[in-house]
């Protein structure tokens, strides 16, 4: 059985390495006691990357995702790369180009979020697009609006932070809760806000860039009807 695993990402979106030691090793993937690899949830992939064993070994890791039995952090190895084992030292490398499009696109959704006035009841992060889905009925929707209101923002250059707050205060402000369908990570007893004062705040467990103007220029795709109820707006980066 392993334990939990500390979270660097959590506090330090920007880590792109740190030591670890695995404390345990199923089918599923290697789980470590600590990681800047993050994993999958939230409409966000999992990272990849290496761990690096003491010896020169190398795995490569295709996928990160939460363990079912304990909620450690499974780290999935490619097929046939070499075996780790519980006690070993490791080095954790992301894959930082691809981490980063993750966190430029996941702070570009929280911009849309803020201009379009809607629940939101899905979405997905990739590197190159995004998409968020809203309860609009019979809504028009200006895509070149919404494109240009998401520029301003990112030309304004806004700080992302994050601050903790309780369960009960999370409990006690349900106007915080944006996502309708995937609700803020509980139970271990506090709740992460992502905030762009003046902007948008909402509760996130992913990661973001620390000021909106590193998320570069977008361009707002396809619009789609889902359903009688639901919008989906395409975004990507542009150029």
């Amino acid at each position: 059985m392993g334990i939990m695993t500390e979270e660097i990402f959590r506090e330090d979106a920007y880590a792109r390495t740190c030591e670890a030691t695995v404390t345990a090793v199923d089918e599923v993937g290697i789980q470590l006691n600590r990681t800047v690899f993050y994993a999958a949830g939230g409409g966000q992939p999992g990272d990849t990357g290496i761990l690096k064993a003491a010896d020169g070994r190398e795995v490569a890791i295709v996928d990160t995702v939460t363990s079912r039995t304990n909620g450690g952090h499974c780290h999935v190895p490619a097929d046939g790369a070499p075996a780790l084992s519980v006690g070993e030292t490791v080095t954790a490398e992301i894959d930082w180009d691809r981490r980063f499009a993750h966190m430029r696109m996941h702070t570009a959704l929280h911009l849309l979020c803020a201009v379009v006035d809607g629940g939101v009841t899905g979405g997905s992060i990739g590197a190159e697009k995004g998409r968020l889905d809203f309860d609009l009925p019979d809504t028009t929707l200006d895509k070149e609006q919404i494109a240009a209101d998401l520029n301003r923002l990112v030309e304004e250059d806004h700080a992302m932070t994050a601050r903790w707050i309780t369960d009960q205060e999370m409990d006690e402000s349900a106007d915080l809760v944006r996502t309708m369908s995937v609700q803020p990570p509980r139970g271990s007893g506090r709740v992460r806000l992502m905030e762009m004062p003046g902007v948008d705040l909402q509760p996130c467990g992913g990661t973001h860039v620390a000021r909106t103007g590193e998320i570069g220029r977008l361009r707002v795709g396809k619009i789609e009807n889902k359903g009688k109820h639901n919008r989906r707006i395409n975004i990507h980066f542009d150029g």
